[in-house]
């Protein structure tokens, strides 16, 4: 099984064995070009040699990059060393480009003393060959590229198609020299230059843009429909995306229910991974899942409810400022509670609203003291409804409370209790369990307001 981040090993020294072939052909056309650029006297000739020369370069570049590319991760590289790829293709544009402006300069030159251009069948018939061969060696490469998703070969083969147009024009050139314009053959050196520079230009915004992460905009479409279209449906909070040697990498957070399971929300997150696997394949996905909530003014008010020593939260209101909300919340604490102290908690209950709400960008908190009479009926009270709801709870569903937490607001108490079951329970069963404690515990005592119910597999000791 291949490891992660990284392509087989047969793919890799095939896609190396593409390279080398690009490698020897270079080597013949360098050969092949200057021989035939310095025996016609042809600028566009010697242009092309010095044009095949960078793809030498740029095909040992492309070879060793490989070779770098198939390593597994390791420590320093725990994504693998597929960028390599990217960097060995950035260089080789920009040595095409100066390479290219190299050509211009002395094309310019050339316009105004095109100096002597001799042709014969040789000549035409080295060209027919250099045409076969940058014909093969581009569609092998491009070939191979889509077969082992590598973009150093995918640079290749345009460069490869470039040199085979190049020759084109300089097959042009030449037989316009013959027809009696000499400045043909500078003309065509520049359009080879051309030609260069544009593939060049392409090839470093592409690689530049991956080397920075840049997200494709197709991909992400793909993977935001893909996460859309499951079922159930699941809250997508953040998506992020970046490829580096053909293969995708994905960081996704969402949001379940609050009160699923740990086996829930491991559901969840496999079936994120699912998608994103359809949508990209070979992807590495991390999937991390946070607790949802509900309408925005719940999670407002749960947020600061949770804080230390907020006894009371009452007057929760919200401004919509397109699309971006601020938040106003009256918060009763200790009356003996020092003025730094509740300072200090309301900016600790700005910090957890925003965390719990994060389109809420403003939080307006009015304090006001808990009257310490009223304080001490209520955490009394708050002892007998706990009992009295986990009487019930026992009595109605056979399972006892592992845990239970009443928390003041501003019409009576708000009960937040878990059941441990059975790890064999369905998530159908659990639900109809939940729903039927969430009823006994509103209906236990006339204080409690609602009842928050989590379901969790029991832990069986050994």
């Amino acid at each position: 099984m291949p490891t992660p981040h990284t392509r087989p090993a047969s793919s890799t020294s095939a896609a190396a064995r593409t390279a080398l072939f690009s490698v020897a052909a270079a080597l013949v056309l360098i050969a092949v070009k200057l021989t035939a650029g310095i025996a016609s006297g042809s600028l566009a000739l010697i242009s092309e040699a010095v044009h095949s020369g960078t793809d030498l370069v740029a095909a040992l570049l492309a070879y060793m990059a490989l070779r770098v590319a198939g390593r597994p991760p390791d420590e320093d590289h725990p994504y693998g060393h597929g960028k390599a790829e990217h960097l060995s293709a950035l260089i080789e544009g920009l040595i095409l480009a100066v390479a290219s402006i190299a050509i211009v300069v002395e094309a310019a030159r050339r316009l105004t003393d095109p100096g002597e251009v001799t042709t014969s069948a040789w000549v035409y018939g080295t060209l027919a060959f250099v045409i076969v061969l940058d014909a093969a060696r581009a569609t092998a490469s491009w070939r191979a590229s889509r077969r082992h998703g590598s973009p150093a070969l995918a640079a290749g083969a345009l460069h490869f198609a470039g040199d085979l147009a190049g020759t084109v024009a300089v097959v042009v050139g030449l037989i316009l020299v013959d027809a009696g314009h000499p400045i043909a053959d500078p003309i065509a050196a520049i359009v080879v230059a051309v030609l260069v520079f544009a593939a060049s230009g392409t090839l470093m915004r592409r690689n530049a843009d991956i080397l920075l992460d840049r997200a494709s905009a197709p991909d992400v479409e793909r993977a935001r429909r893909a996460l859309a279209a499951l079922e159930p449906e699941v809250e997508v909070r953040r998506l992020r995306l970046r490829t580096a040697a053909g293969r995708h990498f994905a960081d996704a957070v969402v949001a379940i229910a609050p009160g699923a399971a740990l086996s829930q929300a491991h559901t969840a997150a496999d079936a994120v991974e699912r998608v994103l696997e359809e949508a990209l394949p070979g992807v590495d996905a991390v999937v991390h899942v946070e607790p949802g909530g509900g309408d925005l003014g719940e999670r407002v008010r749960a947020a600061a409810q949770g804080v230390d020593r907020v006894r009371e939260v009452h007057n929760v209101r919200l401004i919509d400022l397109d699309g971006r909300y601020e938040a106003s919340l009256h918060l009763k604490l200790p009356p003996d509670t020092p003025l730094a102290e509740a300072e200090a908690t309301v900016a600790r209950i700005e910090a957890a609203v925003r965390d719990e709400a994060p389109e809420v960008t403003a939080v307006h908190a009015h304090l006001e003291p808990l009257e310490a009479a009223a304080s001490a009926a209520r955490a009394q009270h708050t002892r007998d409804a706990g009992a009295v709801l986990t009487a019930a709870v026992l009595e109605g569903t056979g399972i006892r409370p592992s845990d239970l937490r009443l928390v003041a607001v501003e019409h009576g108490l708000m009960a937040y209790l878990t059941l441990a079951l059975p790890g064999g329970t369905s998530l159908a069963e659990a639900h109809e369990v939940a729903g039927r404690a969430r009823r006994l515990g509103r209906e236990s005592d006339p204080a409690i307001v609602d009842v928050f119910v989590q379901t969790v597999a029991e832990q069986r000791p050994g």
